[in-house]
């Protein structure tokens, strides 16, 4: 059903980096919503109202919210899908992050509201009469939110959307909370007990959870994640692949959106090659990265003195302190200033967030390694770091250093 709907409505429905596709996907999704959970409403306030049911009128009550939260969807696409101006150099994709958040909220003050409502009638029980028709009106709703919810879920994936994602995740938590009213009603035909307040109770605490997990997925997004492992090491692999590059660091990624990937590197290249020859091959690399993955990539240049024994040993020595220290501590950017009286070893030091000891603590520990193992002579210049590629990092130093040593010997 679900790839018939978009083969029928998604035209070039494979080509899913395209804007005007994913728009296409999210209008599909949201008009489906608000098809079937006006439906839903509808079928559950006659139900309630007629039954006197607070519990069934609060599942109504959700499926209302969520055809809102359609037209939010619907709405988020097509703002989302506007080509970059001026004003907005990076386009206006975060958008559908934003309308992920309004949903989220919604589903919240929705739980709250129903909450209330479900208290005042334990404090105050009114009595309900239930019937099969009752019942089938929820079995009904159960199989079509099952299905809604894989849906969005299909759709989701597809276009890699948090939003129809987040909305996936509400449809499979109405199915539970639908389930557990219907539980509570055949209780009552059975024994005669009346759990409608308690069971809108229990619906409204399960649909205010979701929303409270909702907001917090859908905020990462808008306050700037550290990217993917699988898109980390594509980049560091692909970059490494090039004749020239020694090896890299400070790879930032910024996510504008689905689509909208902006990301910058330090490039190692050799410091006696021809700097219109590396800059050459950076010049490749970013016109490969747009081209092929759509990346708008930017390479600082950073030159290596790969021929000077006495640096490289020095390099090798302040690494292996480096480790000592702590297996998540790496450097970069290590360069001699030689003196006749002292020398000057100075490079950056990447170390993880979190640290009980301050980065002047770091780097003067390090000094002081340096001072204790290579002679007083030698001053460490540090300047800490930090990387912005999450976890994962020890692999993709692995990674570095092996291509280091590799490219190295083969330059030499």
């Amino acid at each position: 059903m679900t790839k018939l709907l978009i083969r029928l409505f998604v035209r070039n429905w494979e080509n899913t980096d395209s804007p005007a596709v994913r728009e296409s996907y999210g209008k599909l999704a949201g008009i489906t919503g608000v098809v079937t959970n006006l439906l839903l409403a509808l079928l559950k306030l006659l139900s309630g109202w007629f039954f006197n049911s607070i519990a069934i009128m609060a599942d109504a009550v959700n499926n209302l919210s969520d055809s809102a939260s359609s037209i939010v969807t619907l709405v988020g696409f097509k703002l989302s899908s506007k080509p970059a101006d001026a004003k907005h150099p990076y386009g206006h994709a975060r958008i559908e992050y934003i309308s992920g958040m309004i949903v989220s909220f919604i589903v919240v003050v929705l739980g709250v509201q129903l909450a209330q409502s479900s208290i005042d009638k334990i404090l105050a029980p009114e009595e309900s009469s239930f019937t099969w028709i009752t019942i089938g009106v929820l079995v009904v709703s159960i199989l079509l939110k099952l299905w809604q919810g894989l849906f969005y879920r299909k759709i989701g994936k597809t276009i890699s959307s948090t939003t129809l994602e987040a909305t996936s995740t509400d449809s499979l938590n109405d199915v539970i909370s639908t389930s557990a009213v219907l539980a509570g009603i055949i209780i009552t035909l059975l024994t005669g007990v009346n759990l409608d307040g308690w069971l809108g109770l229990l619906v409204a605490v399960l649909i205010t959870i979701s929303g409270i997990r909702l907001v917090m997925e859908t905020s990462q997004p808008l306050l700037g994640m550290a990217p993917s492992q699988e898109l980390v090491q594509s980049i560091y692999s692909r970059i490494l692949s090039y004749d020239g590059i020694i090896g890299l660091h400070d790879l930032e990624v910024h996510s504008y959106g689905e689509g909208r990937i902006f990301a910058s590197v330090h490039c190692e290249v050799d410091a006696d090659q021809d700097i219109m020859i590396s800059h050459d091959i950076i010049d490749n690399i970013e016109r490969d990265f747009l081209q092929d993955s759509g990346i708008h990539l930017v390479i600082h240049l950073d030159p290596v003195q790969i021929h000077d024994d006495r640096t490289q040993k020095l390099y090798h020595q302040v690494r292996e302190m480096v480790a000592q220290l702590s297996p998540e501590y790496s450097i970069h950017d290590f360069r001699v200033v030689w003196g006749t009286t002292h020398s000057n070893l100075i490079f950056d030091m990447v170390v993880p967030y979190g640290l009980s000891q301050s980065d002047e603590e770091v780097a003067r520990a390090m000094g002081q390694l340096i001072q204790e193992r290579l002679g007083k002579n030698y001053f460490a210049v540090v300047t800490i770091d930090h990387d912005y590629i999450g976890s994962g990092k020890a692999a993709i130093e692995q990674l570095s250093q092996k291509s280091r040593r590799k490219n190295r010997k083969k330059l030499k």
